[in-house]
């Protein structure tokens, strides 16, 4: 841990203002150099692990170029690592660059690991689970406290806490709850506070099959599964370690205004329930039973 706690005033970023504009005006070596992408290497300790779609950001970047730097730091001479602009960086060698702009600063590793995860942390676009674990590294790695992660990426030190909780939630339910496209941080919480793994999969499934909202995860929740005598010598069913759920999209075409996205959420998925789910599906909508929620859109 370095000998200060949490990163200077001058490295904090505002909401109203993006992080490279603000070190732009400061202890800066270069600012507005263009660097080889060959002479760029990524972090590997950045919180993002999903860098998601970058197909629209790659087409602007091919038409327009990189509108705002990267943030580099030099590790070897003619050698930058890639400081914050992870996407950027990606898109812009999808779209064939050989060069970007970048704004370099002169940081230690252990500075350009915190200063990447504030800037990453401050984004608005890390699911609550990479969020939790940018929070878990400034706290395990750098000796944070939570008001001082609070403070570093402003929020508030309650919200820290309760995105730390989330950590609870064990690999394999999260990825349940990714494919149950559960993003709401309200709605993880509850699961994260269930008494077993067996019950955090029941509220997952109750979201994926059901739609169930907070309330009435939180009502079932509150519902006994089994009597109270027979919890004693019941252990819940475990998970399938190696299973991940299989998600399978489909768009007609890239203009289509319907995309169909589909999850197997459990191994042992035969090719006939998929598709008695698919026609139940194609059946309700015939019938109109999703006309109101569709006409609220």
């Amino acid at each position: 841990m370095s000998s200060r706690r949490g990163l200077p005033d001058f490295r904090k970023m505002r909401h109203d203002r993006h992080f490279v504009e603000e070190l732009a005006s400061k202890s800066v070596v270069g600012v507005g150099i263009m660097l080889p992408i060959s002479q760029i290497e990524t972090n590997r300790e950045q919180p993002r692990t999903n860098l998601g779609d970058l197909s629209e950001l790659t087409e602007s970047i091919r038409q327009r170029g990189v509108l705002e730097p990267l943030l580099v730091r030099k590790v070897a001479p003619g050698r930058y690592q890639l400081v914050a602009g992870e996407r950027r960086f990606h898109a812009a060698v999808a779209a064939g660059l050989t060069e970007v702009p970048c704004v370099e600063m002169s940081l230690s590793d252990q500075e350009a690991l915190e200063v990447a995860l504030v800037e990453n942390l401050q984004r608005r676009d890390l699911n609550p689970f990479e969020e939790a674990e940018g929070y878990r590294t400034l706290v395990d790695k750098y000796g944070y406290t939570h008001e001082q992660v609070a403070h570093a990426v402003g929020k508030s030190r309650t919200s820290i806490t309760e995105t730390l909780s989330l950590l609870a939630i064990p690999p394999a339910i999260r990825d349940l709850c990714r494919h149950a496209d559960i993003t709401a941080k309200s709605k993880l919480l509850i699961i994260a506070r269930a008494k077993s793994i067996d019950e955090m999969e029941r509220l997952v499934q109750a979201v994926l099959e059901e739609g169930a909202d907070r309330e009435a995860l939180r009502a079932l929740q509150a519902k006994d599964p089994q009597p109270q005598e027979n919890q004693q010598n019941t252990e819940p069913p475990p998970l399938n370690p190696g299973f991940r759920p299989i998600q399978l999209r489909y768009r007609p075409s890239p203009t289509a205004p319907v995309r169909v996205s589909l999850t197997v959420a459990r191994p042992g998925v035969s090719k006939e329930e998929i598709l008695q789910a698919l026609e139940e599906l194609i059946a309700k909508l015939r019938s109109g039973e999703f006309d109101g929620r569709l006409a609220s859109q």
